[in-house]
């Protein structure tokens, strides 16, 4: 069996996800190491990975031929992007990183373009047929004209930034002048039950896995309490936005439904791990072991609807000690 070097960027806290790639080629067939790159020396997950990679920043205009290079060096057969920052940055180096000998789990830039931008991710979705709610662009909205409640949302948000729900045309003016940067404004859809799915593509943008999960409790940035749902509607809702949008690797639709079950729109879908990322793993989604068969050249079978329902995740801190010495920061 070849060996399979993952390379996850942008790592930050994730060591969740660095445990479960190296957990998955702990498991096998394929040996390998699990390398990660970030700016931050105090990043937690530079201490839970077998080697951290230096790169530049990402609005560096060297990071993909960085990126490329790190895989060619490093034996790298796989990277996958871990937040927001640098998905669109690794579409448009697939080419380069393919080049030299690896697969760069992202979407082409189109699509990882329009996933972050959220007037372009609502156009894409109206275009092929997947549910949206109402959306205008801040710019060029008329406060007065408008359903209320609404939410205005920066156009490239992440971590809930810019998210405001405002309730008549008074609130909503006031924040279209606050908020320093392009905006759009959506029907707010908070009255109904938010739920994600967290989705897998393969190298041709087809649905290996879609596991949809409840938001019981969140902090802003990520889930906290959440478990995962047997409804097939919205195993489905995944798969389609995968094929439809040819998603590559993983990605996280988020949204909300009534009581009902119908679904109301998409509001957010992000080409990487979700906050989430735990309970679909818990519940037999196995992403990280199907990201290392593809990057091997292997054939994965789609797994739709097979994960466990009913798993209940609640999290908590934790913490990594390091100690600084001559030599730099060594884990304690």
């Amino acid at each position: 069996m070849p060996e399979v070097s993952v390379l996850l960027t942008c790592s930050g806290q994730r060591v969740d996800i660095v445990r479960a790639f190296r957990a998955a080629l702990d498991a096998g067939p394929h040996t390998g190491r699990v390398l990660v790159s970030d700016a931050d020396e105090l990043s937690p997950s530079r201490y839970a990975a077998d080697a951290v990679v230096a790169l530049p920043l990402v609005d560096d205009p060297s990071y993909g031929a960085a990126v490329a290079e790190a895989c060619r060096r490093e034996g790298v057969r796989a990277v996958v992007p871990l937040t927001d920052l640098d998905p669109v940055v690794l579409a448009r180096s697939k080419d380069l990183v393919r080049a030299a000998g690896a697969q760069a789990f992202v979407p082409d830039p189109e699509v990882a373009r329009g996933c972050q931008d959220k007037w372009r991710c609502h156009l894409m979705l109206v275009e092929h047929g997947l549910p949206s709610p109402a959306t205008w662009r801040g710019s060029e909205v008329d406060p007065a004209d408008l359903p209320y409640p609404v939410r205005t949302k920066a156009v490239l948000g992440y971590a809930g930034r810019h998210i405001h729900r405002c309730d008549d045309a008074a609130q909503l003016a006031f924040f279209l002048g606050y908020i320093g940067e392009p905006v759009v404004v959506q029907a707010d859809l908070s009255h109904a039950a938010e739920f994600s799915i967290d989705c897998l593509g393969d190298l041709r943008g087809r649905p290996l896995g879609a596991v949809p999960r409840s938001m019981i409790q969140g902090n802003g940035r990520e889930q906290v309490k959440g478990e995962t749902l047997g409804d097939p509607r919205l195993v489905e809702l995944g798969a389609a936005v995968v094929e439809r949008l040819g998603i590559v690797g993983p990605c996280t639709v988020q949204g909300f439904r009534d009581d009902d079950g119908r679904v109301l729109g998409i509001t957010d879908i992000n080409t990487r791990f979700g906050g989430g990322f735990p309970l679909p793993q818990a519940a037999g989604a196995d992403y990280p072991a199907k990201i290392i068969a593809m990057a091997a050249g292997e054939e994965v079978r789609p797994a739709l609807g097979e994960h466990r329902a009913g798993v209940v995740m609640t999290r908590f801190l934790d913490q990594t000690f390091l100690v600084r010495a001559p030599g730099g920061l060594t884990p304690m």
